[in-house]
């Protein structure tokens, strides 16, 4: 009969320390999501059962919730301190799983579930999905998903009316060339901050201007391409939108490497509010969608369907705030 795995078998499997092992297979903080990954993959090919494993196949409950991101970027932190603190009074500890959008195609969901499911978590909320129509043997939830089926309860923040409001705003103080920097085309958050920009300039009566509209993906080094072709045009727009604020971060960067002086030259706007967005030198102006709040709601929705409860709304929309700060102008006469 074949020796039952040990901790140290597990250990020297992933290269790791026993403690590490024991932080990943309890989800505890301070082992890093490719570590958690190695660590988790040699505990399935070893047979190893930790005692939070023993104890969720004896009593089929971990008091574990998992909350999957393809990244650990600043959206996703926000919403992960936000489920924490919905989780606080609760009996459920938190485990943070990331899966990687690198070679992996649409699928990090489905394999990650399959992974957490029914041994280390009682429920997950996935954040950001690529792909909803996964099936779990614990309730979900998704945060700001690009697709969905009708039963999977959804929260997420009103992209469309922020940007509606953003790209108002500039209107309002008489920009008439505005640029867009669009997110990931595969989001639904990202149609959305689009259709809200297009709403807006139809009902200021400007006409849509493909030529002032680049796809930034909400990555930075992305973002930054798309500015400098924005910026670069002869009769460049004299502000720009972008869809977050990371891209708006990025835009400005290109517009002072560009001689551009900002918002003298270029306002800009962008969508999230992220911590940094306050701290610039210059204090960017953006749409906030209230991220930890988005988090909270998301673990309270999850705790109430894994006691069994019917929820109120499956689907929960929350309302964004446009924060104005320094990095937006009325447009100087010669560039009106």
């Amino acid at each position: 009969m074949m020796a039952r795995a040990t901790i140290h078998d597990v250990a020297a499997a992933a290269g790791v320390s026993v403690a590490t092992v024991s932080k990943a297979v309890n989800g505890r903080y301070g082992v890093a999501p490719e570590t958690t990954e190695r660590v988790l993959e040699a505990v399935a090919a070893l047979g190893y059962e930790s005692s939070l494993v023993a104890s969720s196949m004896r009593s089929r409950r971990t008091g574990v919730i998992g909350v999957l991101v393809a990244d650990f970027e600043p959206f996703s932190a926000e919403v992960l301190k936000g489920v924490a603190v919905g989780l606080r009074e609760s009996r459920y500890d938190l485990l943070a799983y990331s899966g990687s959008r690198h070679g992996d195609g649409q699928g990090w969901e489905r394999r990650s579930l399959s992974r957490l499911s029914g041994t280390l978590i009682d429920g997950a909320i996935m954040v950001t999905p690529t792909v909803v129509n996964v099936s779990a043997d614990v309730p979900l939830v998704a945060v700001d998903p690009h697709t969905g089926r009708a039963d999977l309860p959804t929260v997420e923040a009103d992209s469309r009316g922020g940007a509606r409001e953003a790209t108002a705003y500039l209107i309002e103080l008489g920009h008439r060339r505005i640029g867009f920097v669009a997110g990931r085309p595969d989001l639904t958050s990202s149609r959305l901050r689009d259709a809200g920009y297009r709403d807006a300039l139809a009902a200021a009566g400007i006409g849509f201007d493909p030529a002032l509209v680049r796809v930034g993906f909400y990555e930075a080094d992305t973002a930054k391409d798309a500015a400098r072709e924005l910026l670069g045009q002869r009769q460049r727009p004299t502000a720009v939108f972008a869809a977050n604020d990371l891209s708006a971060i990025a835009i400005i960067e290109v517009a002072r490497d560009l001689g551009l002086e900002v918002p003298r030259d270029i306002s800009v706007v962008g969508f999230d509010d992220v911590p940094e967005a306050s701290r610039l030198v210059l204090p960017l102006t953006t749409v906030r969608q209230p991220m930890q709040r988005i988090g909270q709601t998301a673990a309270t929705m999850l705790t109430a369907l894994m006691a069994g409860e019917t929820l109120s709304a499956t689907h929960v929309l929350l309302p964004t705030k446009l924060v104005r700060r320094a990095t937006t102008a009325p447009p100087q006469p010669a560039s009106a």
